[in-house]
């Protein structure tokens, strides 16, 4: 089998490429692409091992992706939330018209049918909406990020209705706690209000503690993705995207699990600077979700921010 990931250089993108490679998965894999706009770092790998930098809107890019026919692809590659909000023209090139080409160029190619799983996102919510969010809700985005998600779900839904490609669209928490350094997103304060303290670095809270707002960890969402690849997908029905386990906590908590694992001294290391741009972005964020059909599925996440916390020290500090 020949697996295809593309936002390889991404955090996750490397979690997932490294998971892939360890042959611990029950996916038997002979040929690994690995494509981002850098050089992604190539994990070792008994079988066959591509690392590709392109540009993922240029229009060769989807030749030069599908050229190998892939037989899995994660789609990973996105302009981040702030970084979208800020940029329009890049958002909509890279988080939708690219998509839309790679999605064309499989159509067009005889005797294809890959699985595509794509990174989408709980923005393709906004508010308002019900505590918690159901399966089954609309979709009401309120931020351009999260209207290209949708999109892109729907596209997914249509090219699979059609059977050019045969996708799901996972639809990720807010992962925490990243490690490494500060991205553009809007949601980066949550991994950074712990990572730095528990680094011995100062933070910066942008927002009110009682914010809440979904979590899962990288470990969670590496997870995520390798169900996905050997699930049944006749069992998800009409509807590709679902909604990811995860966590509902407020930013207190958040702080209350970095105080019992790292005491007050790391909790005083969080300087409180109100961000009204970040704010107007994460407030129309959904904060709870009932997923039962993820879960139904086989799809787990941690149950507590404990569980979160311990995960970034155990693999990631």
């Amino acid at each position: 089998m020949h697996i295809l990931i593309l936002g390889a250089a991404g955090m996750i993108g490397r979690k997932l490429a490294t998971a892939l490679a360890t042959a611990s998965h029950g996916i038997s894999i002979a040929r690994m692409t690995l494509a981002d706009a850098v050089l992604p770092a190539a994990p070792a790998f008994a079988g066959r091992i591509d690392t590709v930098a392109l540009d993922f809107a240029s229009p060769g890019a989807p030749a030069a992706l599908l050229k190998g026919r892939p037989d899995i692809i994660f789609h990973l590659a996105a302009v981040v939330s702030a970084e979208a909000e800020a940029d329009f023209a890049k958002g909509y090139s890279v988080n939708l018209d690219a998509t839309r080409a790679l999605f064309d160029a499989i159509r067009q190619m005889p005797d294809y049918h890959p699985r595509v799983i794509f990174a989408s996102s709980t923005a393709v919510f906004g508010a308002p909406f019900p505590d918690p969010i159901p399966d089954d809700f609309h979709l009401t985005p309120r931020s351009s990020y999260g209207i290209q998600k949708a999109m892109t779900e729907l596209l997914l839904a249509d090219y699979t209705r059609r059977g050019f490609l045969d996708g799901i669209a996972l639809r990720l928490p807010t992962i925490c706690i990243r490690p490494g350094l500060p991205n553009k997103a809007a949601s980066s304060f949550f991994s950074g209000i712990l990572r730095e303290p528990l680094n011995g670095q100062r933070a910066v809270l942008p927002v009110r503690d009682s914010l809440r707002h979904w979590f899962a960890s990288p470990q969670s969402a590496v997870g995520f993705f390798l169900h996905a690849a050997d699930l049944d997908l006749g069992l998800v029905g009409p509807n590709r995207a679902l909604n990811m386990p995860g966590l509902s906590a407020t930013v207190a908590e958040q702080i209350d699990a970095l105080r019992r694992v790292a005491g007050q001294s790391a909790v005083d290391l969080i300087d409180v600077t109100p961000d009204p741009i970040i704010a107007a972005i994460v407030e129309t964020w959904p904060t709870r979700f009932d997923t039962l059909r993820a879960t139904a599925l086989g799809f787990v996440a941690e149950r507590t921010f404990d569980e979160i916390v311990g995960v970034y020290l155990q693999s990631d500090r």
